[in-house]
């Protein structure tokens, strides 16, 4: 796959847990194949509360897109609203939204393709990771062998046994790679490692520029804007053209207008959690070759050995970084045994300034990966945005999938699907509108991906992700 899948490389997701082929098919040939449901954190209700808790429904919203327009619809500014994960766009989601407004002002707001169930008054923010996990309905269509022929029911359903099988043998009973799915870079446009990058380094016209004008795998009408800023530059005309929705480009747009020269003025024009995601994106991508690195190598990613940092995992499957050790030889057994019984993790680098490192032949595959990146002279320090700076940190190289069903269902009719589907299969795709639908059920801890876990049953190039 890593020769033929540009997105996949640009992320370094481009390995699997096991040997095999897959499924194939396509996810998001509807919004509605494509279901999630946050399992939240009690919050504790009152009626003196100073923020309104609303469980809120959204039918094909970017997150980060939502919350501006929620945040206008308030009269608020959008850090008075606080949630504790974005969700993928193209998908209906349901989760908890902290809103510091009056009760009556949300109740009363009307967005499109949005439901607001208002649950009370609260004393209580929450924010990212503050979710128990995630509850997935996903509909895999058009599933086909290699070749392009299509699947019928069986032979996908027997093909999804055998690979979640060998998973189990090779990682653990419920265990697959803890990878850091493609929604985190920037669905059809990896654009957020290449401005983290940047942003690193200081050289924030770069950071800017490549937001505002990478290519991707957009419609015409973004892909036309984004080629002319490449080619004439910040000007006045690129407002002209500019797609209504790109309500960020457009801001860091009319900012250098009037500030010629202010990069980090425009920069911040992204808001809060977006610029810090250009680095932990960043990050993320040397997380995904770590990984695949450790399986290149023929290292277990579930079982330790000496000189691995191990963790403990909560009851929400959360990592302890507090509780980071390094493997010895005198506790190698007592920690696979831990590692066996879901207690403890073996860990992979999301560098920093200070992270804790492995030693021998892990702590060597790390330092490569970092190497091969051109990331060794990297401190992470950021001079003018010290909030970016990061001193980093560890996450498990498995993760946990739980109440995992899949079934049949029919082909959906031509009329309620897609228009990408519609017009069928393009070169280098992987599936056949012939082929078997299967819906998976299933339940991930927060912070884990549907689509990578999809994925190892799939094998299908990330833009049917």
């Amino acid at each position: 796959m890593s020769t033929t899948d540009g997105l996949a490389d640009a992320i370094g997701l481009t390995g699997y847990a096991v040997d095999s082929t897959g499924i194939g098919g396509v996810l998001k040939a509807r919004v509605a194949d494509f279901r999630v449901e946050e399992i939240s954190t009690k919050i504790a209700l009152d009626p003196r509360g100073r923020f309104t808790a609303a469980n809120i429904t959204l039918t094909n919203w970017e997150t980060n897109r939502f919350i501006g327009k929620l945040a206008k619809a308030c009269g608020i500014s959008r850090n008075r609203i606080f949630f504790s994960g974005t969700k993928d766009k193209r998908a209906i989601t349901r989760q908890i939204f902290i809103i510091d407004a009056p009760k009556n002002k949300v109740a009363s707001v009307e967005i499109p393709d949005v439901e607001i169930d208002i649950l009370g008054r609260t004393h209580q923010k929450i924010g990212f990771g503050n979710h128990k996990g995630n509850r997935f309905t996903i509909v895999a269509r058009g599933c086909c062998h290699p070749d392009g022929s299509p699947m019928t029911n069986e032979e996908a359903i027997e093909k999804i046994t055998q690979i979640e099988d060998s998973m189990m043998k090779k990682l653990g009973q419920g265990l697959f790679p803890n990878w850091i799915g493609p929604q985190r870079f920037g669905a059809g446009r990896p654009v957020t490692p290449v401005v983290g990058r940047h942003v690193i380094t200081n050289d924030w016209k770069s950071a800017v520029m490549a937001y505002i004008c990478m290519e991707g795998d957009e419609n015409a009408d973004v892909a036309n804007f984004r080629r002319y800023v490449r080619e004439n530059g910040i000007t006045k005309e690129a407002l002209e053209i500019i797609p209504h929705w790109l309500g960020f480009e457009r801001d860091m747009i009319k900012f250098l207008l009037d500030n010629p020269e202010d990069w980090v003025g425009a920069f911040r024009k992204l808001p809060n959690n977006l610029q810090l995601m250009t680095v932990h994106s960043l990050q993320s991508v040397v997380f995904n070759k770590t990984i695949h690195a450790r399986i290149l190598d023929d290292l277990s990613l579930s079982v330790p050995i000496e000189g691995d940092i191990v963790g403990r995992i909560d009851d929400n499957g959360q990592l302890e970084t507090s509780s980071l050790v390094s493997v010895e030889k005198r506790t190698l057994d007592r920690i696979s045994r831990n590692c066996s019984l879901g207690r403890l993790a073996v860990t992979a680098q999301l560098p920093g300034s200070s992270m804790i490192k492995p030693s021998g032949r892990f702590g060597d595959l790390e330092s490569q990966v970092i190497q091969e990146m051109g990331l060794h002279e990297t401190t992470w320090q950021v001079e003018k945005i010290g909030r970016l700076t990061t001193k980093g940190t560890r996450r498990p190289m498995v993760t946990t999938f739980s109440d995992f069903q899949y079934e049949p269902v029919p082909i959906a009719a031509e009329e309620t699907m897609s228009d990408k589907w519609n017009e069928g299969p393009s070169e280098g795709a992987l599936w056949n509108p012939s082929g078997a639908c299967i819906r998976f059920r299933f339940t991930l801890p927060s912070g884990s991906y549907a689509t990578t876990l999809l994925r190892e049953f799939m094998r299908s190039p990330l833009q049917q992700l």
